[in-house]
């Protein structure tokens, strides 16, 4: 299993849907959220992925593909 940091914005229409749920339960990925600020008008999360790599690669295509901006992260976020 392969594990990923990515941070991941939200434009304003994208807020209140179960994204990172979604990319759970679509593409069997483990999330785990890092860090996060979510506010009625905008949204970023730090997200570690585990999975395969075909696993991952589907959901951050997923995640671009709905206009949610995927930035990678390197080391430990929450220290």
């Amino acid at each position: 299993m392969k594990a990923l940091k990515v941070r991941l914005t939200f434009p304003a229409n994208k807020i209140t849907e179960p994204i990172i749920y979604n990319i759970g339960i679509k593409y069997s990925v483990v999330t785990n959220i890092r860090r996060a600020n979510v506010t009625e008008e905008s949204g970023w999360v730090v997200l570690e992925m585990r999975g395969t790599s075909e696993q991952l690669e589907l959901a951050i295509d997923y995640l671009k593909n709905i206009n949610v901006q995927v930035e990678p992260v390197e080391g430990d976020v929450v220290q």
